[in-house]
């Protein structure tokens, strides 16, 4: 019930925002929108903690910003790159370890490293692995440094794999 009164209350926050409209019969529209597409969601089971994570609402406060900055500082990379005033394309395919446990924390942690420019998840594999294709070897070190996976792992409480081995 939770999901579906914060899944309706963004929607209208969207709709809101984007349409610009606020004439009676225009709210109704909106209205009458939002519920008709709850109602739906409802009907095919998909509102829930995977469709709309309202449990992590505090952490993608913190993760957001930290991400913009990393896909920023990657866009100036790779247009350094592209302008051939920063590291050489030196393409890669390797191989990274998750320690997010949850199918959406794996998704979170593959589509960050996938928004980062320079780098693209290629596949996930059994064993909480990642296969990556990385433009230059920043790119790679970026990813191979465990910070992103160390944040993403953070919106389960896990320690990342770096830490587990620290803990040894």
């Amino acid at each position: 019930m939770l999901h579906g009164i914060s899944l309706g209350l963004a929607m209208a926050v969207l709709w809101m925002a984007l349409s610009g409209y606020f004439e009676p019969l225009m709210l109704g529209f909106g209205a009458f929108s939002i519920a008709l597409t709850l109602y739906i969601a409802h009907r095919m089971d998909v509102i829930d903690h995977e469709g709309h994570p309202i449990h992590h609402a505090t952490k993608v406060v913190m993760y957001w910003p930290w991400l913009i900055k990393e896909i920023a500082k990657s866009n100036l990379d790779v247009a350094k790159t592209i302008l051939g005033i920063g590291d050489a394309v030196s393409t890669s395919v390797f191989k990274t370890p998750a320690s997010q446990k949850s199918e959406l924390d794996q998704v979170i942690y593959a589509n960050s490293i996938t928004l980062t420019p320079g780098t693209v998840t290629i596949s996930a594999e059994s064993g909480n692995v990642f296969e990556v294709h990385a433009l230059t070897r920043a790119s790679r070190a970026g990813v191979e440094s465990g910070e992103m996976n160390r944040r993403c792992a953070a919106f389960e409480n896990l320690p990342s794999e770096s830490e587990k081995v620290g803990d040894k």
